[in-house]
C-alpha cells in the first residue's frame, strides 16, 4: 500500500511511467464482453432525482457549492450532519439507568418487591422495612451492574470499527508534497461529501461513488463477502467523466462535484443518481450514476491498487447499516414463562390473603358483645379488642379486615422468590465461564475460543427448534479444491471428500485419501487437492485416450477470465479469479502440465507439456470471443484461434444444459460420464461438463456478424439476440469430461449437521450466494442428497423475463407475486401427495421478496415447515432477517441465527439466539451475536451439551426455587391460620430475609452450575436426549405444578408434624411448653434439613462443591441463630439466645428435626420411583439403562477377568436405547446413507426377481 502512495506523491515524471505501464497492460474490463457490453438505462430512474426518496445532495471535492444547487430547506449542511460512527450497543450514558431500571422492573416479580417496600414504610407492616428492601436493593444493583459490564465490552467493539484509520482528501492548500494532499483520518470523522482513498486490501469506510482507479480504465475489483456472502470479486467501473478528471492525487486539488441520489435505504443492489462536475466558471450537465460506481461500506477493495472515492452515505445511513436492526433486548421463553408463574403465585397470594382477611374480619367482629346479661364478653381477650387501634377494632371490621389483607400480602412474601432472579442471573455467568472455557469448543488454528458474549440466552441454546445459516465462510471456508474429474469415460482423483469421510464414519469403515497422503509428501496448494499417478507428472500421456486428456487440461486453461500474477522475486504465479471454483480450475491444469503465465487483450498463453517429446513448449491462442456465465446461460464458452490457425470452442457448463448440446454421433462417453457426474455430486461435490468443438472459417464469420449486431443493438430484446447468436456455435459439442471440484466446507460441518438433524433441529440456509452455488453446498453438507424431490420457486421464467424487458413495473409486479403464489401452492400440493418422503425447499431472492409479504408469507412458512431443508438464495440481509422473523414468530419456536458477516447482522439480532462466526472478514456478525464461536462444527456441542444441560439445570433450578419458597411460605398461612389470621409472624423478620439469599440459594446455585443429568458423550452419542428442550418436557405446566403442589405438601408436613410434637411436650426443666419464638425456629430448622435434603435427591451428578454448599446451607442456619441470638434483644427481638437457651439443650428439638425434614421427602421419593419405572423422560432412560448395563458388565468382568473394561465405554447402552435415539432424519449424512441402502436393496431385489426362474407348479406328495 505504501508503495501506491509513494509512486503517485512524488516526482510527475514516476507517476507519468506509472500511467504509462498501465496503459500498456490488460484492459480488464475489455473482458467482460457481455457483463460490461452496455451502462444500464437509467432513464426512468434519473427521472425521480429531486423527488421523494431521491433527495439527497452532496457536495464532492475542494470546490465549494454553486447557490443555485445549495438545497433551499436544509437547516444545516449535510456534511455536519452525518457522522460516520456506528453504535451497536444496548445503552449509552444516558439511558442506562432509565432502560436498565425498565429491563429490571419487566419482572413481575420485582414490581411486587417493589410495591411491597412501599407498604413497609407504613405501620400495616408486619415486621420491619429494612429486611425487606434490603433483598430487593442487593437483587437489582447486582442486575444492572452486570448488564453494564456486557454493554461495555460491546462498545470496545464498536470503537475499535469507529477508529480505524483511512485517507482522506484534506482540503487546505499545501505546498505541493503529497502528503498534504491526504490525510489520515478515523472512519468516526469521515463525513458526506470527502473525498477517500482506499487501497489494495482495505475496507470501504463508508457508502462511496467510485470516481477513478488505478487501472487506465477506471475498473476495481470489489469483494462483497461482508454483504452478501460472495467471494467471487465484482468489477466495478467509474465514469470516464470523472476517471479523466482525475489522472493523480493532484487533480483532486481542482476537483469538484455534485452528487444528487436516492435517500439512505437498505437495497444493497440499486441506486440510483447522477454527477454534476463543477469548474471555476461554469457547471457540467449532469451524468448518470449507476450501482456500477457505487462502492458499499465493509466490502474490499482487491487486486486494484488504488481507488478515489466520494462519500455519500455514512454511518448508520450506509446500506449495511440500514439492513442492521438495532441490538434488541432479548429474553428467553422459560424467563417469560417464570413471569407467568409469578403472576399464577401473585393470584395465589392474594387469594389467601384475601381468605385470610375475610376470616380475620369475621374473627374480629366476633372478639367483643354483649351477653345475655348485658356484659361485655371478650373472645380474644388477650389482643384487647375493649380498647384497640383500628387494626382490630371490632366496631370497623370491614376496615380492619381491609387493611389485614395488606399485611398478609407482605407478610406472605416469600411465596415469591425474591432471590430467584440474582440467582439465575448468578447460575448464568458461572454457565457462559464454563461455555468460554470449554476447550473441545476451542480453535487452535486461530487462537478462538468459545465466547458466551451474554449470559442471558443459555437455557435457550437447550430449546433450538431451526437452526437458519448462513453459507458462505459458516458453512464453507471460502476455499475451492478440485480434486475428482472424468475424462473419456474414466474417473480420475483418489481423494475423499468431507461428505465421503462423515458417511464411512457413519458406516464404521474407514476411508484412504489418497490426496491426504500425496499432501504429506509434498507442500499443500492452495485449490488443489487432487492425487492420481495415472494423470500426474505428466503420465497422462501413457493414457488411452491421452489426446481427449490433453484437450481437457488446455481448455481448463483456456477457457476462463483470470488475470495472473507473477511473484517477480520468486516466479510463482498466482491467479485473481471472479470465482474461486475458476481459480481452482487454472491451478489444477498448472500443476498437472498447463500453465496459462499471460494474458493480453487478445490473448492467453501457456506453458504446454508437449505429449510427444515430454517437454514443455511455449503456445499461445487468440481470444475472439468470451461468452460469460450467467444464471440463465449456465455454461460458458471461449472462442480462441490457436498457432496452427484452427478456430476453437472451449465449453464448459452444468450437465442439464450442456448434455443437451453435445454431438450424437461424436459423444460416446455420455453415460459413463453422467454416472460419474452423480457419484460426485452424491460426495458433495460441484461438477462441471467440458465440451469442445472446431469451428468452420465460414461459420465463425458468420457468429461473429451476428454476435456483434446483437452487441452493438439497442433494442429490448439486446439479450435474445446474443443468446440465438451464441446458440450458432454451442451445439453439437464433442464431450471430452466433467470436472469436480469441492467448495471446501470447515471441518466438520456435514458430521455437525447430521448430528442437528438427528437432534430434531431443522436447517435453513440463507445466503446470497446463486442458487447453484448454494445447491452444491446443500449436497456437500448433506441438506440436499440424490432422490431428493426439490421444490424450486424462482422468477427466471421466460414470460416474466419478457415482461421486465417492458417496463411495465406494476405488470411486473402482478405476474411475479401470481407465479410465486402458485408455485407455492404446488409445492403445497405435491408435499401433501407425498407423504413419508422428504422434500427440500428452494426459492431464489426475487420470489422471497413477494413470499414475505403479510398476504403470502404464512402459505411461504406453511410449506417451509413441511420441507426437511430450506435454503434462500440471493437473499438480501433484510430479507435474511424477515425470513428469520417469519420462522420465529410464525412457529412460535425457538430460533438460531448464525452467520460470520455484515450481512448476517440482521437475522442474527432478529433471532432468539444469535451465534456469530469469528472469521477472517470483519467482526460485525460476532459483534451484535449472543454467541461467538470459531468454527460450525462446535455448534454441536454448543447445543447438544451446553444447551442441553443449561435447560435442564435452569428448569430444575426453577421448579426447586418454587418448591421451597412455598413450603417456606405455607407454613406462614398455617400459623396464620392456627392463630386466627393475626398478622403476626411466625418467624423472626432477617431469619425471613436470609431464607433465600443464605440458607438455601447456595445448593440451588451449585445445581445450576454443575449438575448433569446425562454426561457430555452420551448427550453426542443420542442426540434426540436434545428434544427433551424443545418439546419443553423440563418446564411445562404439568411439572412446575407438581413441585408447587409438592412444597404445599411438604409445609403440611412439617408443620403439623412439628406443631403436635410440641404441642402437649414439656420443653424445659420446669414444665413449660414452646413459646412461639422456640416453635418458629424449630419448624425453620426442619424446612432448611427439608429443603437441603431434597437437593441431594434431585441432582445426578455429585461434585465436592455441591456437597459443600448443601452442607454450608445447613450449618449456616446454626451459626445464624448463635450470632443473632447473641446480639441485643432489641434488635434481634424472639430470637435473642433462643438456640443456646431453649433449642441446643432440648432433645426433642433433635429428634423432631430428624424425623420430620425425613418425612417431608417420602412424597417426592415415592413419586419419583413411580416416574422413573413408568412414565421416564429421555434422560431417564440414558440413565436407568446406563446403570443396568454397567451392572451387568461387572457381573461379567467377574465372571470373565479377561473381559476389556474399555469395552463398557464403546457400547454402555443397549440396542434399545440406540433405536431410542437414532432415527430416520430427512437431511444429513444418515439420511444420505440410509437412502443409499434402500436404493441397494430396491436394486437387489429387482436383480433377483429378474434372474429368479418362473413358479413351478407344485408337485404333488404321496402318502
Amino acid at each position: 500500500m505504501a508503495g501506491g502512495d509513494q509512486a503517485d506523491d512524488g516526482n510527475p515524471n514516476n507517476r507519468r511511467r506509472r500511467r504509462s505501464r498501465r496503459r500498456a497492460g490488460v484492459r480488464l474490463s475489455k473482458l467482460y464482453s457481455l457483463a460490461c457490453g452496455r451502462r444500464p438505462s437509467v432513464a426512468d430512474d434519473e427521472s425521480r432525482i429531486g423527488g421523494p426518496g431521491f433527495s439527497r445532495v452532496v457536495n464532492a471535492g475542494a470546490l465549494p457549492l454553486p447557490r443555485p444547487l445549495q438545497p433551499q430547506d436544509a437547516a444545516e449542511p449535510l456534511q455536519q450532519q452525518s457522522s460516520n460512527s456506528i453504535s451497536t450497543t444496548k445503552y449509552n450514558l444516558f439511558t442506562f439507568l432509565p432502560k436498565s431500571l425498565f429491563e429490571q422492573f419487566r419482572r413481575v416479580a420485582n414490581i411486587y418487591f417493589l410495591l411491597t417496600a412501599i407498604l413497609f414504610a407504613t405501620p400495616l407492616a408486619p415486621y420491619s422495612s429494612s429486611s425487606a428492601i434490603a433483598p430487593l436493593v442487593l437483587v437489582i444493583l447486582a442486575t444492572m451492574v452486570k448488564e453494564a459490564v456486557e454493554d461495555w465490552r460491546r462498545n470496545q467493539q464498536d470503537s475499535e470499527v469507529n477508529n480505524r484509520s483511512t485517507k482522506v482528501l484534506h482540503h487546505q492548500e499545501g505546498d505541493g508534497d503529497g502528503d498534504e494532499i491526504f490525510r489520515d483520518a478515523r472512519w468516526k470523522d469521515i463525513r458526506v461529501g470527502d473525498i477517500v482513498k482506499v487501497h489494495k486490501d482495505e475496507f470501504f469506510p463508508a457508502d462511496l461513488v467510485l470516481l477513478s482507479s488505478s487501472y487506465e480504465d477506471a475498473v476495481c475489483y470489489v469483494e462483497t463477502m461482508n454483504l452478501d456472502g460472495e467471494t467471487n470479486l465484482k468489477l466495478k467501473q467509474s465514469l470516464d467523466i470523472t476517471s479523466a478528471a482525475l489522472p493523480d492525487d493532484h487533480s483532486l486539488r481542482s476537483f469538484g462535484a455534485v452528487i444528487r441520489c436516492e435517500d439512505p435505504n437498505p437495497h444493497l443492489y440499486t441506486f440510483v443518481g447522477n454527477i454534476q462536475l463543477l469548474h471555476h466558471q461554469h457547471q457540467d450537465q449532469p451524468h448518470p450514476l449507476s450501482p456500477q460506481q457505487l462502492l458499499l461500506r465493509d466490502s474490499k477493495l482487491r487486486n486494484t491498487d488504488y481507488v478515489y472515492g466520494a462519500v455519500v452515505f455514512t454511518g448508520h445511513d450506509t446500506k449495511v447499516m440500514q439492513n442492521a436492526m438495532r441490538a434488541p433486548s432479548k429474553r428467553s421463553n422459560i424467563e417469560r414463562k417464570m413471569d407467568r408463574i409469578i403472576y399464577l403465585l401473585l393470584s395465589s397470594l392474594v387469594l389467601i390473603s384475601l381468605i385470610g382477611s375475610i376470616v380475620f374480619g369475621i374473627a374480629t367482629k366476633e372478639d367483643l358483645r354483649d351477653d345475655d346479661d348485658g356484659t361485655e364478653v371478650m373472645k380474644r381477650w388477650y389482643l384487647r379488642p375493649d380498647d384497640t387501634t383500628i387494626y382490630f377494632d371490632p366496631n370497623k371490621s370491614a376496615a380492619a379486615a381491609m387493611l389485614h389483607f395488606l399485611t398478609a400480602m407482605m407478610l406472605y412474601g416469600n411465596f415469591i422468590p425474591i432471590s430467584l432472579y440474582i440467582s439465575i442471573e448468578i447460575v448464568k455467568l458461572l454457565q457462559a465461564l464454563f461455555i468460554n472455557q470449554d476447550v473441545h469448543m476451542y480453535h487452535k488454528d486461530t487462537d478462538t475460543p468459545a465466547h458466551a458474549r451474554t449470559s442471558n440466552l443459555n437455557e435457550e441454546l437447550g430449546q433450538v427448534h431451526t437452526i437458519l445459516t448462513d453459507k458462505t465462510g459458516t458453512l464453507t471456508c471460502n476455499s475451492m479444491e478440485f480434486i475428482k474429474c472424468s475424462i473419456a469415460g474414466t474417473a480420475y482423483g483418489r481423494g475423499v471428500t468431507e461428505v465421503e469421510r462423515a458417511m464411512a464414519k457413519r458406516k464404521g469403515g474407514v476411508t484412504h485419501d489418497a490426496a491426504a497422503e500425496s499432501s504429506d509428501q509434498h507442500p499443500a496448494i492452495k485449490g488443489f487437492n487432487f492425487s492420481d499417478e495415472r494423470v500426474m507428472d505428466g503420465n497422462w500421456v501413457n493414457q488411452p485416450h491421452a489426446h481427449l486428456i490433453d484437450m481437457f487440461f488446455r481448455l481448463l486453461a483456456v477457457c476462463h477470465t483470470c488475470i495472473p500474477e507473477v511473484d517477480e522475486e520468486s516466479g510463482k504465479i498466482s491467479y485473481e479469479a471472479e470465482s474461486p471454483d475458476e481459480a481452482a480450475f487454472v491451478v489444477a491444469a498448472r500443476e498437472l502440465g498447463f500453465t496459462f503465465y499471460q494474458r493480453t487483450q487478445t490473448a492467453v498463453y501457456l506453458h504446454e507439456l508437449d505429449p510427444l517429446t515430454g517437454n514443455q513448449v511455449d503456445r499461445s491462442y487468440r481470444i475472439l470471443n468470451v461468452l460469460e456465465f450467467n444464471s440463465a446461460r449456465k455454461r460458458m464458452s471461449v472462442i480462441v484461434q490457436n498457432e496452427e490457425g484452427k478456430t476453437l470452442l472451449f465449453s464448459k457448463g452444468a450437465d442439464s444444459v450442456m448434455f443437451e448440446r453435445l454431438s450424437a454421433s461424436e459423444s460416446a462417453y455420455r453415460e459413463v460420464t453422467q454416472q460419474h457426474i452423480n457419484e460426485y455430486a452424491d460426495a458433495g461435490l460441484r461438477t462441471l461438463v467440458l465440451a469442445y468443438r472446431e469451428l468452420e472459417e465460414d461459420e465463425y464469420a458468420y457468429f461473429d456478424r451476428k454476435f456483434t449486431a446483437a452487441k452493438n443493438s439497442i433494442s429490448a430484446d439486446r439479450d435474445e439476440q446474443i443468446e440465438e447468436a451464441a446458440n450458432l456455435l454451442e451445439r453439437d459439442l464433442i464431450l471430452l469430461g466433467a470436472t469436480a471440484v469441492e467448495d471446501k466446507l470447515q471441518k466438520g460441518v456435514p458430521e455437525c449437521v447430521d448430528k442437528l438433524a438427528q437432534a430434531g433441529i431443522k436447517i435453513w440456509v440463507l445466503t446470497g450466494d446463486k442458487m447453484e452455488t448454494a445447491i452444491n453446498i446443500g449436497y456437500a453438507c448433506s441438506l440436499l442428497r440424490q432422490g431428493m424431490k426439490q421444490i424450486t420457486i424462482t422468477l427466471e421464467t421466460a414470460d416474466i423475463i419478457a415482461l421486465e424487458k417492458g417496463g411495465d413495473k406494476a405488470a411486473i409486479t402482478k405476474a411475479s407475486k401470481d407465479s410465486v403464489v402458485q408455485q407455492i401452492n404446488e409445492g403445497k400440493k405435491l408435499a401433501n401427495a407425498s407423504s413419508g418422503e422428504t422434500f427440500a425447499l428452494i426459492i431464489d431472492g426475487k420470489s422471497l421478496t413477494y413470499a414475505l409479504e403479510d398476504d403470502t408469507k404464512d402459505m411461504f412458512l406453511d410449506l417451509a415447515i413441511g420441507c426437511g431443508s430450506v435454503i434462500c438464495c440471493r437473499s438480501s440481509p433484510k430479507q435474511k432477517a424477515l425470513v428469520t422473523r417469519l420462522v420465529k414468530t410464525g412457529t412460535g419456536k425457538v430460533t438460531l441465527a448464525i452467520g460470520d458477516g455484515a450481512n448476517d447482522v440482521g437475522m442474527i439480532q432478529e433471532a432468539d439466539i444469535g451465534v456469530g462466526i469469528s472469521g477472517a472478514e470483519g467482526m460485525q456478525a460476532v459483534m451484535a451475536s449472543d454467541v461467538s464461536i470459531a468454527q460450525f462444527r462446535f455448534l454441536e456441542r454448543l447445543l447438544l451439551v451446553h444447551g442441553h444441560w443449561c435447560y435442564s439445570r435452569i428448569s430444575s433450578m426453577i421448579c426447586y426455587f418454587f418448591y421451597k419458597n412455598i413450603t417456606f411460605g405455607a407454613t406462614l398461612f398455617l400459623y396464620e391460620a392456627y392463630t386466627s389470621f393475626s398478622g403476626q409472624p411466625f418467624y423472626n423478620d432477617w431469619a425471613m430475609s436470609c431464607y433465600n439469599i443464605f440458607f438455601t440459594s447456595l445448593p440451588v446455585i451449585a445445581m445450576g452450575v454443575f449438575d448433569q443429568d446425562v454426561s457430555a458423550r452420551f448427550c453426542l452419542k443420542f442426540p434426540m436426549l436434545y428434544q427433551e428442550g424443545p418439546q419443553n418436557l423440563l418446564f411445562r405446566w404439568r411439572r412446575i405444578i407438581g413441585w408447587m403442589v409438592y412444597g404445599a405438601a411438604s409445609a403440611v408436613i412439617i408443620f403439623f408434624l412439628t406443631t403436635t410434637a410440641l404441642q402437649h411436650q414439656a420443653f424445659r426443666r420446669g414444665g413449660e411448653v414452646v413459646d412461639m419464638a422456640t416453635l418458629g425456629a424449630t419448624t425453620y430448622t426442619c424446612i432448611v434439613w427439608a429443603v437441603n435434603l431434597q437437593m441431594l435427591i434431585t441432582v445426578s451428578y455429585f461434585t465436592l462443591v455441591q456437597h459443600v454448599c448443601i452442607w454450608a446451607g445447613i450449618a449456616l442456619w446454626y451459626v445464624f441463630l448463635l450470632a443473632y441470638g447473641a446480639i441485643t434483644p432489641s434488635f434481634s427481638t424472639t430470637y435473642y439466645m433462643v438456640f443456646v437457651e431453649a433449642l441446643a439443650g432440648a432433645p426433642s428439638y433433635w429428634v423432631v428435626t430428624l424425623l420430620v425434614s425425613t418425612a417431608a421427602l417420602v412424597p417426592y421419593f415415592i413419586l419419583a420411583v413411580i416416574k422413573t419405572w413408568f412414565f421416564p423422560d429421555y434422560h431417564n432412560q440414558i440413565q436407568w439403562q446406563r446403570h443396568r448395563d454397567r451392572r451387568a458388565h461387572q457381573q461379567n468382568t467377574n465372571n470373565h477377568p479377561d473381559h476389556e473394561s474399555a469395552d463398557d465405554d464403546v457400547e454402555i447402552v443397549g440396542q434399545a436405547l440406540r433405536q431410542f435415539s437414532v432415527r430416520s432424519t430427512g437431511v444429513g449424512v444418515s439420511a444420505r446413507r440410509d437412502a443409499a441402502v434402500l436404493l441397494g436393496l430396491n436394486s437387489t431385489q429387482v436383480h433377483h426377481a429378474a434372474d429368479s426362474p418362473a413358479p413351478q407348479a407344485p408337485v404333488p406328495v404321496s402318502s
